[in-house]
């Protein structure tokens, strides 16, 4: 069964995302709440970096991207935005997705977490979780259809085994995102890829910071110490200390960083963060000095 927010919940939600429209499970409402939720809250790995495993729970994650004003990636994000779409009256399927940004020939495993959302008339995907390219509009569910964004064209194209690939195009190319099928998941299989991508060493979001937020006509990206500003114009800067990474946090992506509280090490949150992105500029550092 689908999990749902109480009318205050929902009311904290629009305020948190500054959406003040019709209540209806329309397209138009889809469209709207799809454009503004991953402009105010940003992908973000902090917790995976803190050594925490985020909680999937509704109550953990609206604690969190709602009520904390921090971000979170792809699960927090699309059950948040799903339990959002369901007390709307949408219907709404989670699915998972194999990420080959990087490398179109693999089959990873499928750690993403992507969102099938029907209304009366047409079926659309939705992903307000995919960091860098985060999609800025829902999808129209439509194989082989290049289809504008309030950012970059993406389309959907049918590929071998019945699974479906997102792509995005990049100037005159395109290039893959994710690959899927439309196997329904329950909240157990986002539990074992949660565990996974937050535990497992390799894993991309315990060794890098990830931090992304679109914006109107451009899209903001921090990727260690590496900020990125994309859209009409590309800018590119290194931040060179951990006071810099927070302060770029707070103000360029928003976030309400951790406080005094204790973790589970009994340091704390701030404490623990700073250290974390000591540790972030020194890797960076090293890595710069090594390659120049």
């Amino acid at each position: 069964m689908n999990q749902t927010l109480s009318p205050a919940q929902l009311a904290a939600y629009f305020d948190r995302i500054g959406y003040t429209g019709p209540q209806q499970a329309t397209s138009e409402t889809l469209h709207a709440l799809h454009r503004l939720h991953p402009q105010v809250i940003p992908f973000e790995n902090l917790d995976s970096l803190l050594g925490r495993t985020p909680r999937l729970d509704l109550a953990s994650v609206f604690a969190k991207l709602v009520s904390g004003r921090r971000g979170g990636y792809c699960y927090e994000h699309n059950l948040l935005f799903r339990a959002v779409l369901d007390t709307l009256g949408f219907n709404t399927t989670g699915l998972a997705a194999r990420v080959v940004w990087n490398d179109p020939t693999a089959i990873p495993p499928r750690t993403h977490m992507t969102l099938l959302v029907e209304t009366p008339d047409e079926t659309w995907l939705a992903d307000v979780g995919f960091g860098s390219m985060t999609l800025s509009a829902p999808l129209l569910f439509d194989a082989g259809r290049e289809q504008a964004t309030p950012h970059e064209p993406f389309r959907l194209n049918l590929i071998e085994r019945g699974d479906f690939l997102l792509q995005v195009k990049l100037g005159d190319a395109w290039r893959p995102i994710y690959r899927f099928d439309l196997e329904p998941q329950l909240p157990a299989d986002y539990a074992m890829a949660n565990h996974y991508v937050s535990t497992y060493p390799e894993s991309i979001f315990l060794n890098h910071l990830i931090v992304a937020r679109v914006m109107p006509g451009q899209r903001q990206t921090l990727f260690d110490t590496t900020l990125s500003q994309r859209g009409e114009t590309e800018s590119k800067r290194e931040l060179a200390s951990a006071e810099e990474l927070r302060r770029v946090l707070q103000d360029t992506f928003g976030l309400a960083l951790p406080g005094q509280d204790f973790d589970t090490h009994g340091k704390t949150s701030a404490g623990a963060l700073d250290a974390v992105l000591e540790r972030i500029v020194r890797s960076s550092t090293s890595i710069m000095s090594t390659s120049s």
